[in-house]
């Protein structure tokens, strides 16, 4: 698709988590970043890059906000923006709301954006393939299965976009990742993150579940390779750090990062699940005992593309961000 630095890259959700990292990465391959912000956004989110980007307001992408001027000599756009998934979701309507921001806005950018970019990549999540695996990793030839109403509206998403480049000339190229984590790191994980730090019994049993992430680090190399990399075009790609490990591994991990010794509590599963469901915590229980495994040999093969941060290292940084949070909140 050309040069990185003649390349002008609109990222959507570029305060997100995984957006202020895409945005550093894309600058450090001196693409031209221009990033969608909200208006009233937090200056401090984007600091230490917010004189060598490009920031536009459209709005709330919801609303269907004009993206003329946003898109004005973009060659690629990369779509972060999305409501994510929310485990205690107290709106009348969930689903309609999903279905406002995560499919409907997604088709409007796409089409603003298919008269003027030669590539769209959305991130998608492997929610889409299911919430489990039984033996076998999720691929991308496998049938789509997604449960609830986050991944209903991803994979609604995905098929709208494909009708859109399907009458365009623009490239789509979808991604589907697993657990993010890395600085800055939000919900479930930093929780455990929480109990460990803080040397608390965590109680895991001694489950074989196997679990694909991904460092928010190498999520963020893998989209500035679908940007520009030929073989991406109308590709839809699973990733991962490419090392698969239990929950319990992930503690003991984390615990390690840290310099400190992980406990657990002797907790059957059977009981652990029990106690979810009197809680009304089914759903993270089932997360944290089930697997959900991805094989990314088509991402390696087709792009020849490695996480360039391993597992160890990513946990690490993640753990070392959380030592100086403390530091600072203190």
């Amino acid at each position: 698709m050309g040069n990185s630095n003649s390349m002008r890259v609109l990222v959507t959700g570029a305060l997100g988590f995984v957006g202020r990292n895409l945005c550093r990465r894309l600058l450090e391959k001196e693409f031209i970043v221009r990033a969608c912000v909200r208006q009233n956004a937090d200056p401090a989110l984007l600091a230490d890059l917010q004189d060598q980007l490009e920031l536009c307001h459209p709005g709330d992408i919801g609303a269907n906000p004009d993206w003329e001027e946003p898109l004005e000599g973009v060659d690629a756009v990369v779509h972060l923006a999305a409501r994510v998934h929310v485990t205690e979701d107290h709106l009348a309507d969930p689903l309609s709301e999903y279905m406002r921001t995560n499919v409907s806005a997604t088709k409007r950018l796409a089409e603003a954006a298919s008269r003027t970019a030669r590539r769209f990549v959305f991130v998608s999540s492997v929610k889409v393939n299911g919430e489990r695996t039984e033996g076998k990793p999720f691929d991308e030839n496998d049938a789509p299965n997604p449960q609830g109403h986050y991944a209903v509206s991803k994979w609604e998403a995905e098929q709208v976009l494909r009708c859109v480049a399907a009458h365009s000339s623009m490239e789509l190229v979808i991604v589907r990742p697993p657990l993010v984590y890395g600085p800055g790191v939000r919900a479930n994980f930093l929780r455990l993150m929480d109990l460990v730090y803080r040397g608390l019994p965590v109680p895991l049993p001694h489950a074989l579940n196997r679990r694909s992430m991904i460092g928010v680090e190498n999520l963020a190399d893998m989209l500035v390779r679908c940007i520009g990399h030929p073989a991406a075009a109308d590709q839809t790609f699973l990733v991962s750090d490419g090392k698969d490990i239990s929950t319990r591994e992930l503690a003991a991990y984390i615990a390690n990062a840290f310099g400190r010794p992980c406990r657990f509590l002797p907790f059957p599963e059977v009981g652990l699940r029990f106690a979810a469901w009197i809680m009304g915590k089914s759903e993270e229980a089932d997360r944290l005992l089930s697997s959900l495994a991805l094989n990314c040999r088509k991402a390696r093969e087709r792009l020849d593309w490695t996480p360039p941060v391993s597992v160890e290292d990513g946990l690490l940084a993640t753990a070392r961000w959380y030592i100086d949070s403390r530091a600072q909140a203190s």
